[in-house]
């Protein structure tokens, strides 16, 4: 397999189609790596490009919207996938590592949604509560301190599950409950994946967690959510993560090195097409409008 630039400071491989004759047609494969929360459907994407373009080939992987955006910034990859948006001082070492700027495209929207325990009665939460939950200064350590006895959980103990700090979600969720100047306490229990997330809440009588509304089960409980006591809660739908009304809706994000071009503008324009947008939809995640 080899290599060949492609466009300013981006890397596509170009290897030999297996069991072609001659050597055979050429096949160009786009590395896209990033957000753990748009893995599945950017895996939903490409392998159903590989049917609209057998010949276009696309290397999906996760690890965080931070391991994305360094990978842009290390020119490693063709699309980096974020689910924040890119940060100052990244956008600064783009531009510096590889003279051209960091090119937002949005191809989905989304809702984090505070996930509990089937078992756990809890009608709402506040930012507030999640606050006190959550952030550093917060003392709320066991259900009853927000008024919650849940059947089931040792010594109504909350247990805390986030998201490691190379992830968006990580990232969204403490700015838009902690904070700009808040941070995490210690002690969570902080998983890779966001899936991982909904896993543990699941099978946790006690645990609490954050993850995308595309990991929404009928197995897991979705908790209503107030920005602020004084208004109501609204519940975590595509209706709500769409028209922004739900406080924890946010948009997900692409990122290419400049401009797209060539293959790389053609599978982004196929992923906000209709047949790319449906696919965000049946992932569980809002298509754009």
């Amino acid at each position: 397999m080899t290599r060949i630039g492609y466009g300013v400071g981006v890397l596509v491989a170009t290897a030999m189609l297996s069991g072609c004759p001659g050597g055979g047609p050429s096949r160009t494969l786009l590395q896209n790596k990033g957000s753990d929360t748009l893995v599945n459907v950017a895996q939903s994407w490409a392998e159903i490009y590989r049917s609209v373009r057998p010949e276009i080939g696309v290397a999906v992987s996760g690890g965080g919207s931070g391991t994305g955006i360094a990978a842009l910034i290390n020119g490693t990859v063709d699309i980096a996938n974020a689910s924040r948006e890119i940060k100052a001082s990244e956008r600064a070492e783009v531009k510096r590592a590889n003279s051209v700027d960091a090119v937002q495209h949005v191809v989905a929207r989304d809702a984090i949604v505070v996930y509990v325990h089937k078992a756990n009665p809890i009608k709402r939460i506040t930012f507030k509560q999640l606050a006190c939950i959550y952030g550093e200064r917060g003392t709320c350590e066991t259900w009853d301190s927000v008024d919650i006895e849940v059947p089931g959980c040792a010594a109504q103990k909350i247990i805390r599950i986030s998201r490691q700090s190379n992830s968006g979600t990580y990232e969204y969720f403490r700015a838009a409950v902690l904070g700009k100047e808040g941070d995490f306490k210690l002690g969570s229990r902080d998983m890779q994946g966001s899936k991982d997330v909904v896993d543990i809440v699941t099978k946790t009588p006690c645990a609490v967690g954050y993850s995308g509304i595309g990991y929404m089960t009928d197995a897991i409980r979705a908790v209503c959510v107030a920005a602020d006591q004084e208004v109501p809660c609204i519940e975590p739908t595509l209706a709500s993560a769409a028209d922004g009304s739900y406080p924890l809706s946010r948009a997900l994000y692409m990122y290419t090195l400049g401009e797209p071009t060539g293959e790389v503008l053609a599978y982004l324009d196929w992923i906000k097409s209709e047949a790319g947008q449906q696919i965000v939809e049946d992932s569980g995640f809002v298509r754009l409008r």
